[in-house]
């Protein structure tokens, strides 16, 4: 976008990765402040330090075994966050001593090395057709593992410790929008990512280990298996004769009018007919677009309120900070059919159904993938729609 909505510079932290600021003021210089903290580069770190793909061949997904990340930063004291900016006598992950969007690549990855994993030695593996890799560690148990090659970044929100995503105004909602779509251009483009995720974990009920509002992006080097099951279900939609998918499931949504939370000219929020979590929120565009970079100005400026007012109905429902995950779907790339049906979403959820009671995943959606919800969604949308 234009450069009056805002301003990109980045630099390089002392171990190498690379920190981006979108500033909504030109000329502050914040990317020529130098980290000066003694890191050690990842590739110093060592074998032990890489994550790995192992193939489940009875599920037919990959999973990522990241062992290295039970060192990462657990719920540190406030005057020791290292999201904050930095300050005389205390750095941080961000060294200049302000930001207003900032985003760099994690410090505890599970996937890294993508777009440079020629150069790091590196091999890009093909994990769309697994099979054992001779001499592999794994191939005796005939279990293909790959190197995680990826890239996992963090996303701060804003330098103010104490704020949420529903605190933030319109302005600093459309910076965080920006870079989300810029962020998904450049990563799309790497080689040896296949899909880029951008996500908020809320709450120490979800598993956040750092409590200033931040989200993260990964670039997966497949395509995840959400996402595949999604395509699959537009595909056989497709091939019966029928419109797309995601077109007729929001016509229907806007249509029935009973699960509706919100709306606008450009987005409509509503709970899925079949929600598998208590109180889960899906915003769609009016018009149809894959993925982040393609929504256009109406959409971008649109967002910022219509989002603002389903996180703030979330929060009023039990009159207490709702802790969610709030998870962008888009289209991989390399995939035509995707890029032309796909439809690019929001989903909202929360593991809270009552106050004082969490939605466990127990026997039934662990043990075998079948989702019991404790709410009805018409329920659900009615009493979003009346929490102020």
């Amino acid at each position: 976008m234009g450069e009056d909505l805002f301003w990109k510079n980045s630099a390089r932290l002392a171990d190498g990765r690379e920190i981006i600021y979108y500033d909504e003021s030109p000329g502050l210089g914040r990317a020529n402040v130098p980290d000066q903290r003694p890191l050690a580069r990842p590739a110093d770190a060592g074998p032990a330090s890489e994550s790995q793909l192992r193939w489940d061949a009875l599920a037919g997904e990959w999973v990522v075994v990241a062992a290295q990340r039970q060192d990462r930063t657990f719920l540190p004291p406030a005057e020791q966050c290292p999201l904050d900016p930095s300050r005389e006598g205390r750095l941080t992950e961000i060294p200049a001593d302000d930001y207003d969007v900032v985003v760099f690549e994690n410090r505890f990855p599970s996937l890294r090395g993508a777009g440079t994993a020629l150069a790091s030695g590196l091999a890009v593996f093909d994990t769309s057709t697994p099979s054992p890799q001779p001499g592999g560690p794994l191939e005796t148990a005939g279990v293909p593992d790959r190197p995680a090659i990826g890239r996992c970044e963090v996303v701060c929100f804003t330098s103010d410790h104490k704020a949420s995503f529903a605190s933030l105004s319109p302005r600093r909602v459309r910076t965080v929008l920006e870079a989300w779509a810029d962020r998904t251009a450049v990563l799309q483009d790497m080689r040896g990512i296949e899909q880029v995720y951008c996500f908020e974990n809320r709450g120490e009920e979800i598993g956040v280990t750092l409590s200033h509002p931040h989200g993260q992006i990964y670039g997966y080097p497949f395509t995840t298996p959400r996402t595949e099951r999604m395509l699959s279900q537009a595909r056989a939609h497709a091939a019966a004769g029928r419109p797309n998918l995601f077109d007729e499931l929001l016509a229907g949504e806007v249509a029935a009018g009973t699960r509706i939370v919100s709306r606008n000219e450009h987005w409509t929020a509503f709970v899925p007919a079949a929600a598998r979590w208590p109180y889960e929120v899906q915003l769609f565009p009016a018009r149809r677009v894959a993925s982040l970079p393609e929504l256009d100005e109406d959409a971008r400026v649109s967002f910022c309120t219509l989002y603002l007012d389903v996180l703030g109905r979330l929060d009023a429902l039990f009159g207490m900070p709702l802790p969610y995950i709030a998870a962008w779907y888009q289209a991989p790339g390399g995939d035509a059919f995707a890029h032309q049906e796909f439809a690019l979403h929001l989903r909202v959820f929360s593991i809270r159904r009552a106050p004082g009671k969490l939605k466990y995943l127990a026997g039934s959606e662990s043990g075998m993938g079948v989702w019991i919800n404790d709410v009805l969604p018409e329920d659900a949308a009615r009493r979003l729609r009346e929490a102020e």
